[in-house]
């Protein structure tokens, strides 16, 4: 009788351990309003390592959140070359951003389709000029810039190469190596 109540109770201790890891790393906040920050590079080349800068914090509204450690150039068949992230996941850029932005306009509910792409530490690049490379502050990390235009992941997006986020509502377009959206649509 003790032995199954310890299995149980042992069970019980890891799955709590797990939910507890993965709660710890959320990035759900309490308040909604918006503060201006400024950017902070974070950018280095595929065969350099440069820690980024501490970004300020702002306010997303919060949302889900897409972390990254390096983009990339990809070709997408009938789309041309449009920048990925290490998973090869397209990367979007949206229209209501103003370029050189001091924060994203995406929170809310727009977060929760557009993950904003954040960036821990450094961010490697490949095929992609570091110098277009910066952040935003948002939620006490960096959210990544590309041209000075906030980069986000698309919910509907499932693997890698998609591109189901493109032209939708006008707004949201792939992002470019050079950072401008781009204008094919498949």
């Amino acid at each position: 009788m003790i032995q199954p109540r310890i299995v149980l109770l042992s069970a019980a201790g890891l799955a709590s351990a797990f939910l507890l890891v993965a709660c710890g790393s959320s990035t759900d906040g309490a308040s909604s309003g918006t503060s201006s920050v400024g950017a902070a590079p974070v950018a280095t080349a595929a065969s350099e390592s440069v820690t980024s800068t501490p970004a300020v914090s702002g306010d997303s509204g919060s949302g889900h959140m897409a972390t990254t450690t390096m983009l990339m150039v990809k070709t997408v068949k009938g789309m041309g070359s449009v920048v990925t992230d290490d998973k090869g996941m397209t990367l979007y850029r949206y229209d209501m951003d103003q370029a050189n932005p001091s924060r994203s306009t995406c929170s809310g509910e727009c977060a929760k389709t557009w993950m904003p792409v954040m960036a821990q530490d450094s961010v490697q690049t490949m095929g992609v000029e570091k110098s277009l490379l910066g952040s935003v502050g948002r939620d006490g990390m960096k959210q990544l810039t590309l041209g000075g235009w906030p980069l986000y992941r698309y919910m509907g997006d499932t693997a890698a190469g998609q591109m189901n986020g493109q032209a939708k509502a006008k707004m949201w377009y792939a992002v470019t190596p050079s950072g401008k959206k781009s204008t094919m649509t498949g």
